[in-house]
């Protein structure tokens, strides 16, 4: 295989966005709040960054899962005694709810296992899916954590803070709005589809929007994450939610992995160039320089 097309399916493996992870967190949200953590089996203890792996078997054995939260792209089961239990599923990492007669499926390296006799499974492929176990008023301190932006779902993520972060920053809109200590939780997919559906060109400089195409980009970011959490994520091959059921919003992408298909808006074909490193899939007719 070309190394280009192979790195090029590489990158369209893309790592769980605000949208998957949100749509975990609802799905496992159901059904792990009131368990708690009578043991873990842990195969692979590199996957665990805090504490170390034995501390963190024991220390999580007999918590109570209280309820669970995100930030950005990371998921948090806040626990009893003020500890948080925080998973980066990265690339490939999947966390399934499962009986413990389904099989155990391939590359699963934790099995946490639950009061009710079932268990909470992580599988990762290509095991670049970190943990850790931290107290609850540390989070903020953790490294990944603690430079995080603002959540564009939240009330502190308005058209004012667009306005006045997009007029000081001399940086491609694209790069811009992959920066995660920005906005938490956008990626590669919801950013080309914020930019499309606002029509602008992701080699825009941020600084020269006019107030018009900022609220645009606003409207856009949100409405696009919305759509994608209602549709329960995209996915191309490994995201699965916490039922292990895969999403239903790639068949709605207007851009994203679609070069040389027809624009849904104008029908001229979907380009791809390379910004900040990454493959930006655009519409030239709508999303002019």
């Amino acid at each position: 295989m070309n190394i280009c097309i192979f790195r090029e399916k590489q990158e369209l493996q893309n790592m769980p966005e605000l949208p998957e992870v949100e749509t975990v967190k609802r799905t496992l949200e159901k059904k792990l709040v009131g368990l708690a953590f009578e043991g873990i089996h842990l195969h692979m203890p590199k996957i665990v960054r805090l504490p170390q792996a034995q501390e963190f078997v024991s220390s999580l054995t007999g918590r109570k899962i209280l309820r669970l939260g995100r930030r950005g792209k990371y998921l948090m089961l806040h626990l009893s005694g003020n500890y948080t239990l925080v998973i980066h599923l990265r690339m490939t990492g999947r966390l399934v709810y499962a009986n413990p007669d389904t099989p155990m499926e391939k590359h699963t390296h934790v099995v946490f296992l639950l009061s009710n006799g079932d268990q909470l499974r992580y599988t990762d492929i290509r095991q670049f899916g970190r943990m850790l176990l931290a107290p609850t008023p540390e989070l903020d301190t953790l490294p990944g954590l603690r430079d995080l932006g603002v959540e564009p779902l939240g009330e502190h993520f308005t058209r004012e803070f667009m306005k006045k972060e997009l007029k000081r920053r001399r940086t491609r809109l694209k790069a811009l709005l992959l920066d995660q200590s920005f906005i938490a939780g956008l990626g590669n997919i919801y950013v080309d589809e914020s930019l499309h559906r606002a029509g602008l060109h992701p080699e825009r400089l941020a600084m020269d929007l006019t107030p018009r195409e900022t609220t645009r980009l606003f409207q856009a970011i949100k409405e696009v994450l919305t759509d994608a959490v209602n549709n329960r994520g995209t996915s191309f091959r490994d995201y699965v939610d916490g039922e292990g059921r895969p999403g239903n919003n790639k068949e709605r992408l207007q851009v994203y992995s679609r070069e040389g298909l027809p624009c849904h808006k104008c029908g001229k074909p979907i380009h791809r160039i390379r910004v900040a490193g990454r493959s930006s899939f655009f519409c030239p007719q709508c999303q002019k320089v």
